[in-house]
């Protein structure tokens, strides 16, 4: 497959560019309705320089057939676990893993649904293990009774031409997302997200440009562009997003929707995700929330840990909202 890499100079470019005084797209409403028009436009504008192809839910891209094929099947105590091949684009394909509850008897039963999502370095299997810094979240979940699905989040190429790498990320995000919806045991009113670090960035997009998202888990990655500047791999960045929001921004795309943020309070910088700059940016998605009279609603869950996923707090929160 052909793959079309970031490229170390616009990488280093990209490290050492420095940020506008104000970014003009930040969040500036007074109202619920200008939030919700902010809210908006800020999708189409973020769509378009994410190279999505339209936003999520979209026919277009919902249009696209699957094609799936079971790899392999394996049942456990609660729940039964496939390895899927679908179809990604229309000319790309991806594996996925999913697991849906047992149920016992012919009893017809919607469960809720989680998207898990991994990190740098990571694979779709990554977040069932237990003995990884992802703590087997997605096996916790699934014990749950949660249908929960994963895919190979790109790491550092571009797969297909005229893509972005953030874009082409949330985009088989978004399938996961559709494909859910088509899955007879999933109540589509229902779905949320969960992942740390880089999979807490992807939750992060994808509760924010995708409202079919009822709750978002973003782990190990509330921060800052200024942060992000600081000892990070620069993928975070693309044409269009620095120049105009600061995280907090996305962040505030999910409002009024639930959002829970983790962070241990063992993080530090440069390079990591540290309390302080975690506690001024969630000041700042809450002002989004303020607008919806739902202040409260976003959670930071400062934990005792480093970057590292803490399944307790996830569990509960999804158990209350999904």
């Amino acid at each position: 497959m052909q793959r079309f890499g970031i490229g170390l100079a616009f990488a280093s470019l990209l490290a050492t560019q420095a940020p506008a005084a104000e970014p003009p797209r930040r969040f500036k409403a007074t109202t619920e309705k200008d939030t919700v028009a902010w809210q908006e436009e800020s999708r189409k504008f973020l769509a378009e320089a994410l190279k999505l192809g339209g936003l999520p839910g979209d026919k277009a891209i919902k249009a696209i057939p699957f094609d799936t094929k079971v790899l392999r099947t394996s049942r456990q105590e609660e729940f039964t676990l496939y390895e899927l091949e679908l179809n990604a684009t229309r000319g790309r394909r991806t594996k996925a893993v999913l697991t849906t509850p047992i149920v016992e008897g012919s009893e017809k039963k919607k469960f809720p649904a989680v998207v898990c999502i991994h990190g740098h370095g990571g694979s779709r299997y990554i977040v069932y293990d237990p003995l990884s810094l992802y703590r087997g979240f997605a096996t916790d979940l699934a014990r749950s009774g949660y249908v929960t699905i994963s895919v190979d989040v790109g790491q550092h190429n571009v797969y297909e031409e005229g893509r972005t790498l953030m874009g082409e990320r949330l985009w088989d995000l978004v399938r996961c997302v559709d494909y859910l919806v088509t899955r007879p045991e999933v109540d589509a009113d229902r779905i949320g997200c969960a992942g740390l670090s880089l999979g807490g960035e992807m939750a992060m997009w994808l509760g924010a440009m995708d409202p079919r998202m009822k709750a978002t888990v973003s782990s190990g990655f509330l921060t800052t562009v200024a942060n992000m500047r600081k000892g990070h791999c620069p993928c975070w960045e693309f044409s269009g997003f620095s120049e105009n929001f600061d995280f907090a921004d996305i962040y505030g795309l999910i409002a009024p929707r639930a959002l829970l943020c983790q962070i241990g309070r063992e993080e530090r910088a440069p390079g990591g995700f540290p309390v302080d700059v975690a506690e001024s940016a969630m000041a700042d998605v809450r002002k989004v929330y303020a607008e919806f009279g739902k202040k409260d609603k976003p959670i930071l869950d400062l934990h005792p840990g480093g970057h590292v996923y803490v399944n307790k707090t996830t569990i509960k929160f999804l158990d209350d909202e999904l």
